[in-house]
Parts: structure tokens; C-alpha cells; sequence
């Protein structure tokens, strides 16, 4: 088995394509709109499929709001070098709502940033 996406449900869709690609440095890799069912998908990754997960944004037309709910958490992604990272989200324009450093009671570095639905993006330091 393997992990193949996760599904976020975004509002501003060429918003949140401009955040994962050219904030968090991912490429599109496949858009799908069914005009039928008023939705379009759109896959972004740091891999392409065949070879990586990836998250679905999905905009569904006719929806302009969500209710994010407290279930669920964040996405993580690990990074080389973590300070580096951070400074380049900032660079580019994102939201990085705690600055990296140790986890409390651990030796791991993390930081997270906030897309521009909301959701949280945990950064993990990998180790050298």
C-alpha cells in the first residue's frame, strides 16, 4: 500500500495554486475541471504522482466558505534545512505562524505556516 494524496477543500483556488507552487515551491501536476458537476481539481506535489504524495485542492464552484472544524490538525512536510526554509516562505509572501526552533520536550526542529485557507503546514527539520 502506499499513501497517495490528501484532499483539502479551498475557496480561491488560483490563490491557493500561487501559495503551493510559488510559496511552498511544489509544482502543478494535473488539473481536472467537470463542468457538469461544477468542480475542479487541481494535484500539487513535490513529485509526481507515480512517485510521491501529493495534496488535491479541490474548489467546488459554488462554495465560497468553509467550516475547517477541529479534527483536523495539519500536513507536514520535511525540509533540509528548516531557517533556510522559513526565510524563503517569508520571502515569497507566506505566513509563518510559528518560527522554527526545538519541539517542546524534544530535540526536533519545526515550524509551521498557514495557507491561505488556513490550514496548517508543519515544516520538520530532517536529519542531516
Amino acid at each position: 500500500m502506499k499513501l497517495l494524496h490528501t484532499m483539502i477543500r479551498v475557496t480561491d483556488l488560483e490563490q491557493s495554486i500561487k501559495f503551493y507552487t510559488e510559496v511552498m515551491g511544489m509544482s502543478l501536476l494535473e488539473k481536472f475541471e467537470n463542468s457538469e458537476y461544477r468542480y475542479t481539481l487541481v494535484f500539487v506535489g513535490y513529485e509526481d504522482q507515480a512517485d510521491g504524495t501529493t495534496i488535491e485542492l479541490t474548489h467546488n464552484w459554488d462554495t465560497d466558505q468553509y467550516d475547517m472544524g477541529n479534527a483536523f490538525g495539519h500536513l507536514a512536510i520535511g525540509v533540509e534545512d528548516i531557517y533556510a526554509t522559513c526565510d524563503l516562505i517569508k520571502r515569497r509572501g507566506g505566513n509563518v505562524t510559528r518560527e522554527p526552533g526545538p519541539l517542546k520536550g524534544g530535540s526536533t526542529h519545526i515550524a509551521f505556516v498557514r495557507d491561505p485557507d488556513g490550514y496548517q503546514i508543519e515544516l520538520i527539520q530532517q536529519s542531516k
